[in-house]
């Protein structure tokens, strides 16, 4: 594959976004681009800037009980939730403080909680947060399983994002197309790439990528 290009937010050099061209197939479609958010989810320099630059646009929130993290982002969720609580965001939890979790997935491939970990949703307000958002199949589902558990979307969060909402709900990221203006992610049925006998580089998930 090639080598990495790097995008830097405007506003912090520590949040930096790293993408391969290529031909890449996801869990729900063929994208152009692979996002390698490796080190934004894993080192904490890059995490800590990362939550921080994420949770300024949701400073204005009255409540956020739960931070749900999806795709390995419990990292920088919890430094999100952090720069929230000390900027003055609240949680109508009894102790003050916000949840940070993460769905488990049944066999059919379904979000799911267990009873343990129910109460972080149940009548929670909940900020939905993942790496990146393309068709917004993941985060669909993700929604699915708040409201089945009984808890309430407040927001969804991410840092690399070409959906501008998944329902009615706003997709606030750290970058858009904007930053990428010729991303595109086509269904496996309608891949121009796969129709000009490109040949995909890798397999990609929110874990990571593997070559063919």
């Amino acid at each position: 594959m090639q080598a990495y290009k790097k995008i830097y937010h405007e506003r912090n050099k520590d949040v930096v976004l790293r993408y391969i061209p290529g031909h890449f197939i996801t869990p729900h479609s063929h994208v152009n681009y692979y996002m390698d958010l490796s080190d934004m989810k894993s080192r904490q320099r890059e995490a800590r800037a990362t939550g921080e630059e994420l949770a300024e646009m949701f400073l204005v929130s009255d409540v956020i009980d739960t931070i749900l993290c999806l795709n390995g982002m419990e990292v920088v969720g919890a430094y999100m939730a952090n720069k929230l609580t000390k900027a003055g965001v609240i949680s109508a939890n009894s102790h003050q403080t916000m949840y940070i979790t993460t769905p488990e997935y049944n066999m059919s491939g379904q979000m799911m909680f267990r009873e343990n970990n129910q109460h972080m949703i149940k009548g929670k307000k909940v900020l939905v947060l993942i790496d990146t958002a393309t068709t917004g199949g993941t985060l669909q589902s993700a929604l699915r399983s708040v409201l089945f558990y009984g808890g309430e979307i407040v927001g969804i969060s991410a840092i690399f994002s070409i959906a501008a909402k998944v329902g009615e709900i706003p997709v606030r990221a750290l970058y858009t197309a904007r930053d990428l203006t010729d991303y595109a992610s086509y269904s496996p049925e309608e891949c121009p790439l796969c129709r000009s006998g490109v040949p995909v580089d890798a397999f990609c998930n929110g874990f990571g990528y593997s070559t063919v």
